[in-house]
């Protein structure tokens, strides 16, 4: 179960990242619920504000997903973790970050309805 739940989850997650890569602001909103929470480190964001994040173009040039591992989140919903590799557009530096993002199954498929991006810099917090 969980090998499927996570080629399923996993799937979805690489569909918000080539909406990034291709600055389909309606792509990436589709996979969105209405009320979607992002968790960053400039703060928070809702759907909208991870949509306009796309209004000059694209805002991930490549990406690269490692080490991905999915958690069951009670009845149809899945955490998906993973480490983050990627390059923004005119930038000449990859970045990397962890990321964990919250899917729930809906009628339609699966909905993202949290993410939080967690900078790797390698330093440990208290």
């Amino acid at each position: 179960m969980s090998d499927r739940l996570l080629a399923e989850v996993l799937a979805q997650e690489h569909r918000v990242w080539a909406a990034l890569v291709a600055g389909d602001a309606q792509a990436d909103m589709a996979l969105l619920s209405d009320d979607f929470l992002g968790v960053y480190p400039d703060g928070f964001a809702g759907r909208a504000d991870h949509g306009a994040q796309l209004a000059a173009g694209p805002s991930v040039a490549w990406y690269d997903i490692a080490d991905p591992r999915v958690v069951p989140a009670g009845a149809g919903h899945a955490l998906l973790a993973y480490r983050a590799r990627y390059l923004r557009p005119g930038q000449d530096a990859p970045e990397e970050m962890y990321v964990a993002s919250l899917w729930r199954r809906d009628a339609g498929g699966w909905i993202n309805i949290f993410s939080q991006d967690t900078p790797a810099i390698g330093v440990a917090l208290p």
